[in-house]
């Protein structure tokens, strides 16, 4: 006997389905019964081989079921049985059938006779049954294709619920992926707390051994030495070798205590409950910003005119930005920027979440889609787009009409720490993975990588005029480039260890001070800062004032000035063009930011002991 396997099988079925056009299920069945591993040639099938096959197995089983009856009258007896009959039951079954129902006509028709009803009634019994018989297969071919419709649903169905498992692990695998940075992001930040801790420590260990008489140096001169009619001055505190500030000169005909920035100068902001990494002063002037590691960001209203040491019992008018829910801080606010007209703030957290603050400190809009925490966020000039960088290795642009986000950048393979807007669309992104990227709204790709450092990228800065990018890395180098070439144009190597941040002077093409020069500089974890030509790429100057890393640079509005804050607790502030300090505070904490307000008469600066300071400068 002629055998059929289960392979054969399945591809008259997937050709019978491709034939009637149901495609879909086509290649469901073909993808799941592997048909493109089959070894049967279909160029040896006819088309409509399954109906065929069929319709012969069909004859084959009334054969089969008529030759082993003795009645002669066959056509008969096959009205008696179904096509659906033949296919799903045997021989014998079809023999009762065909038994059971000729003996009921055969009684029906003696009863007939018997009644002497005529051959035209019996004729219109016969048409009667294959009215019949024809509705019931109508019905039986409605059922086999509500089957049909039903086993395709279920198809369907089972491979839905096969897309949603897929999904579902490739979300788990994301979020344990997610839970692995966030982890070591933590770990990294309760070191580097533990070290800054342990340096506090240490540091009010030397002042309780100084005694109550200590010397300090922001009120005092009483440790400078004259040299002729000049003075030099001296830092003698736990025994330290002289600081060296060599530049720092001051005529000795001056009544007053040149230098060092008095008491009188200084509001000190307090209300902050935790270190304070950030302040920002608006565009508008009068409103400065700070964000802590209390879960709070502020904005503080600082008034016009001079600052007064008969301030420093009153508070200024303070707005608090809550970044939290109930009565337990969740995360720290990194990072925050005001946009072009000082109508709005921008707050970046630990617990990954933008946040649009008005002026007022109202919340105005919270932006959640990244992962893991935000370390850097910027308004474009128009203010239409808001730029994040996370944790998450992703950058996102905010469309801030709508408070939606407009397009996710997922280019880097490791945290994103910084970005800085090149015009309304196009921005650069640098990570921890030592890539930049320049990236353009709209494109899927970036428009280009910039490719050369050797470790973590901390800082990416671009000139005032688009044409020029500035990056520094924890490779001890600062490197410029040009969208000209794939390579950099300057690559700056006279740091001895990590540079931590980077910023262009407001000098030259594209700023309020055409005719001055375009100096670049560098703030390092080697205790100085350096001045660079952009031009040349050479080093104007090494300034060499203070005695721990320096975090923070900011130059003055008009360029003559340059602010600096470290982790020796002071700021000093010095003159660009003669590369010497001019101005000097000490306080009381590690300095993470300094920022000038517009006017150029005020500095703003956090510090790790939980205050905003905000000083004078007048030369």
């Amino acid at each position: 006997m002629v055998s059929l396997t289960s392979t054969e099988l399945n591809y008259l079925v997937f050709r019978y389905l491709h034939e009637s056009g149901f495609t879909h299920s086509a290649f469901t069945l073909g993808y799941e019964a592997g048909i493109n591993k089959s070894t049967i040639d279909g160029n040896m099938v006819p088309p409509g081989a399954l109906v065929t096959f069929v319709q012969k197995g069909i004859q084959y089983l009334e054969l089969e079921a008529n030759v082993t009856c003795n009645d002669a009258d066959i056509d008969e007896e096959f009205s008696f049985i179904q096509p659906l009959d033949l296919i799903t039951k045997d021989v014998y079954e079809l023999q009762k059938i065909i038994k059971e129902k000729k003996e009921s006509l055969q009684k029906k028709r003696r009863r007939e006779k018997e009644k002497g009803n005529d051959v035209s009634q019996s004729e219109l019994d016969r048409e009667h049954a294959r009215e019949r018989e024809k509705e019931h297969e109508r019905e039986h071919a409605r059922e086999r294709e509500h089957a049909r419709e039903r086993e395709k649903e279920r198809e369907r169905e089972k491979e839905r619920e096969r897309e949603k498992e897929r999904e579902r692990e490739h979300a788990r695998e994301r979020e344990k992926e997610h839970d692995r940075e966030r982890e070591k992001e933590k770990q990294h930040r309760e070191k580097e707390r533990e070290r800054e801790r342990e340096r506090i420590e240490k540091e009010k260990e030397r002042e309780r051994d100084k005694g109550k008489d200590k010397e300090k140096p922001h009120t005092d001169l009483a440790g400078a030495r004259h040299d002729g009619d000049k003075i030099k001055i001296e830092h003698k505190e736990n025994n330290a070798e002289p600081m060296d500030i060599e530049a720092v000169e001051i005529s000795s005909n001056s009544t007053a205590k040149p230098c060092i920035i008095p008491n009188s100068d200084v509001t000190v902001l307090e209300g902050h409950t935790s270190e304070v990494f950030v302040c920002a002063w608006s565009p508008l002037g009068s409103l400065l910003a700070s964000g802590a590691g209390d879960s709070t960001a502020r904005i503080w209203t600082i008034g016009e005119g001079p600052c007064s040491a008969n301030m420093q019992g009153i508070l200024p008018n303070c707005a608090v930005l809550t970044h939290f829910k109930g009565k337990t801080p969740s995360k720290d606010v990194t990072t925050l920027d005001w946009n072009g007209e000082g109508t709005l703030l921008a707050t970046g957290s630990y617990d990954g979440q933008a946040r649009i603050w008005s002026r007022d400190g109202e919340l105005v809009n919270t932006l959640n889609k990244h992962k893991g925490p935000i370390f850097s966020l910027k308004w474009n000039k128009k203010g239409d787009y808001l730029l994040t960088g996370s944790v998450d290795k992703t950058a996102i642009v905010w469309d801030i009409k709508t408070g939606e986000w407009k397009q996710q950048f997922e280019f880097h393979s490791a945290p994103t720490l910084d970005v800085d807007w090149r015009d309304n669309v196009s921005f650069a992104t640098c990570s921890t993975d030592t890539m930049i990227h320049i990236c353009k709204v709209g494109e899927n790709r970036p428009i280009n990588t910039l490719s050369g450092h050797v470790g973590e990228v901390n800082a990416v800065k671009w000139d005032p005029t688009g044409q020029l990018l500035a990056s520094c890395s924890d490779d001890s180098t600062a490197k410029i480039w040009s969208m000209k070439q794939d390579t950099c144009l300057h690559d700056l190597k006279e740091h001895t260890k990590e540079i931590y941040t980077i910023k262009w002077s407001p000098t030259g093409p594209g700023t309020n001070n055409p005719n001055q020069q375009l100096l670049l500089a560098s703030a390092s974890f080697d205790s100085t800062i350096k001045l660079w030509d952009v031009e040349s790429g050479g080093l104007l100057y090494s300034l060499n004032g203070h005695r721990d890393p320096v975090y923070t640079v900011a130059f003055s509005p008009n360029g003559e000035y340059l602010a600096s804050g470290s982790l020796d607790k002071c700021i000093h502030v010095w003159s660009v063009k003669e590369a010497r300090i001019v101005k000097t505070y000490a306080g009381n904490g590690g300095i993470f930011e300094v920022c000038w307000n517009k006017e150029g008469d005020k500095i703003a600066a956090s510090f790790a002991d939980n205050v905003v300071c905000v000083m004078d400068f007048r030369m």
